[in-house]
């Protein structure tokens, strides 16, 4: 059998193939594999080390095998069937070489995954980086548990199609939504499914914790919803893309008339371009030229083929226009600046625009006049903005 220049223990040979004791040919096998990662060099010192891991892997001894599959977990030398078996073999065998060894491919993970043991998926989960096959099928065939330690994983690659499965199978579950929220990056689909999923919960609880009416209750989660939708949106390494996100948004009838007013008045146009286009019909192109370059005509030609309400348009021409002017001015934006100029217009410069018009902006809005969060106003201001609003 040895005919290579691998140098091995005579002793430890003798124990390995002859012993009757499963614990001496554990043990054997355990300080065989050690010599082998030392010593093996040549092809032919390879072939020589294939051929006794292989006697191992047939070893009746659940222990020897297990031995064999810890100590190779991470070994290049463990040869590609012998590796396959043992992940075949009973979970303590099988899962230190499902989580460990580099010798799979994603089309042996994805294999191991779709025949649906738990514990052989959970180990897959584990292991430090995974392609998007595999966390394909995990999110396809994987138990909880698995895909939660794969959502969790940074270094797991999840394409969209794969975070949307993922979704439609554990979205309500309240484990899986905090990893979600916790990965560096999320599709932008995905951050506004999670956004909708928790908003729903805020709104159960403020119906039974607090004794707030569920009208009063959905109006605040309204408002919350639409804010975490942008603040996650533009958070997001996708944020480049607002054309999937309003898309989505559209196709889940939750493009709403004060979503796009919120997006428009923190100075996100490209967002507001984007939905007009969706709700419209009309290519992003032309729908960029009717906001921006055909005066109000255009503007109220592509708001009303977007179905948007007859009565709040002077509220976006404001804001579309009030855009226009502080680009012009300074360049670029700064939405704390936008959101004050839009205020002072309404107040100050647009005698026409109807009192609820005013009322529904304020409302809107994140920050008052002064740059001051709603939620951090001193008590008389905050007093005094809850009269205009019930006014």
């Amino acid at each position: 059998m040895m005919t290579s220049k691998l140098v091995l223990s005579d002793e430890d040979l003798k124990r390995l193939v002859k012993s009757d004791n499963a614990d001496d040919r554990a043990v054997a096998a355990h300080k065989i594999c050690r010599v082998m990662e030392r010593q093996v060099v040549s092809e032919a010192e390879r072939e020589a080390a294939h051929e006794i891991i292989r006697l191992m892997a047939h070893d009746a001894a659940e222990l020897v095998r297990r031995a064999l599959s810890v100590t190779m977990r991470t070994s290049e030398l463990l040869p590609h069937d012998v590796a396959m078996k043992l992940a075949q073999d009973v979970v303590s065998v099988a899962v230190p070489v499902l989580h460990y060894s580099p010798v799979f491919s994603d089309d042996d993970l994805r294999a191991v995954i779709e025949a649906g043991n738990p514990a052989r998926q959970i180990a897959i989960a584990k292991r430090d980086t995974l392609s998007e096959v595999v966390t394909g099928a995990l999110a396809e065939h994987g138990v909880e548990e698995a895909v939660v330690i794969a959502c969790a994983n940074d270094n797991a690659r999840f394409d969209d199609g794969a975070f949307g499965r993922v979704m439609d199978r554990f979205g309500e579950s309240e484990v899986m939504q905090s990893v979600l929220v916790h990965r560096q990056a999320l599709p932008v689909t995905v951050t506004e499914k999670l956004v909708h999923l928790v908003s729903g919960a805020l709104r159960e609880q403020l119906v039974a914790r607090h004794a707030v009416t569920p009208e009063t209750a959905a109006r605040i989660s309204e408002a919350v919803q639409e804010r975490a939708t942008l603040d996650m949106a533009g958070r997001s390494p996708q944020a480049h893309d607002p054309k999937t996100l309003a898309r989505h948004l559209v196709d889940f009838g939750r493009m709403t008339p004060s979503l796009m007013l919120r997006a428009l008045v923190r100075g996100q146009m490209t967002f507001f371009e984007y939905a007009l286009a969706e709700l419209s019909g009309v290519p992003h192109e032309r729908t960029w030229l009717m906001i921006h370059d055909a005066g109000a005509l255009g503007l109220r030609a592509i708001y009303d083929r977007a179905g948007l309400p007859a009565g709040m348009f002077a509220t976006f021409k404001a804001a579309v226009e009030t855009y226009h002017e502080l680009k012009a001015e300074q360049g670029h934006l700064d939405p704390i600046r936008l959101q004050e100029r839009l205020i002072e217009r309404f107040l100050t410069q647009t005698p026409t625009a109807s009192r609820e018009d005013i009322a529904y902006l304020m409302e809107r809005l994140d920050f008052d006049h002064k740059g001051h969060s709603w939620a951090n106003l001193p008590k008389g201001e905050t007093e005094s903005k809850t009269e205009f609003e019930a006014a």
